[in-house]
């Protein structure tokens, strides 16, 4: 299984994948979710990948060279694309092709096209955009309301991003979140694993250098694991206990509701229930 998660904030865009694509007590591999596409200057794209291994690694290299129809003119391809929007477009298009060429043996096989991706960068002339693109090739877009995405396991670390991630928020403070994101879901899920890769796009810069790969003996993401953990303990101690009784508690568990009360089903002594 694994975990992406990628973020649009005003000033620029996160990335955080993991790098585990099967887990079991005797089988675990290792490979990366995140790939890299470039034009120095000119276009800079990320995507994370989720789902069957060989469908993503797949549609990651025909990337490079599918078209599109772009009507007048040459084919669109993500290298002459002009919008994120077209090169998502493309991005959708190759998912269907490895559809049409791989679909038909995999349902003989017994096996699910399962493939999903967040796709998001800046293309000179235009503001930076991120996309989920689903195994249909379809895709949505991030927008101020929903302004991160997440593939894989994502049930675990989607808390922190929802009370934490607004398009004003920083990139390092976005970062961090990510990855503390990222720790709750490898506190709770055997799928998911490390190393992880980490990026930083700043926007308006057409290239990022903020691009790491963090195993177990990285010393920041062990300080965000034994800090993290700790301060929740510290926070749901700081946390009053419920009292029933009520008395002088500033917050009672215990108040009158005038349109709830609690189901009972109370019998007397010796009442025979049928």
């Amino acid at each position: 299984m694994t975990y992406c998660v990628g973020i649009r904030l005003n000033a620029g865009l996160v990335f955080l994948s993991d790098s585990r694509t099967n887990a079991g007590l005797d089988a675990i591999s290792t490979f990366r979710k995140m790939m890299i596409y470039e034009q120095p200057g000119e276009r800079f794209m990320v995507m994370l990948s989720a789902g069957n291994l060989s469908i993503s690694q797949s549609i990651r290299e025909l990337l490079q060279v599918e078209r599109i129809d772009g009507g007048a003119g040459e084919p669109i391809t993500i290298w002459n694309a002009t919008s994120m929007f077209d090169a998502t477009r493309v991005l959708g298009a190759t998912v269907r092709r490895v559809y049409e060429q791989d679909g038909p043996s995999l349902k003989t096989a017994g096996v699910d096209f399962n493939a999903s991706m967040i796709f998001g960068g800046q293309i000179k002339g235009e503001a930076m955009r991120l996309f989920l693109v689903y195994s249909a090739g379809n895709f949505i877009e991030a927008t101020r309301e929903t302004c991160f995405f997440q593939v894989g396991e994502s049930k675990y670390g989607k808390p922190i991003l929802d009370r934490v991630l607004t398009p004003a928020t920083q990139l390092d403070e976005a970062a961090k979140c990510a990855l503390v994101s990222m720790d709750s879901t490898l506190k709770s899920n055997l799928s998911v694993g490390l190393p992880l890769d980490l990026l930083v796009y700043r926007e308006g810069r057409f290239g990022s250098d903020d691009h790491v790969c963090m195993d177990d003996r990285n010393p920041y993401f062990q300080m965000i694991h034994s800090t993290w953990g700790q301060r929740l303990r510290e926070v749901f101690e700081g946390i009053d206990d419920p009292r029933w009784d009520g008395g002088d508690a500033a917050h009672p568990l215990m108040v009158a509701s005038e349109r709830y009360e609690p189901m009972r089903k109370i019998t007397n002594p010796g009442e025979r229930i049928v």
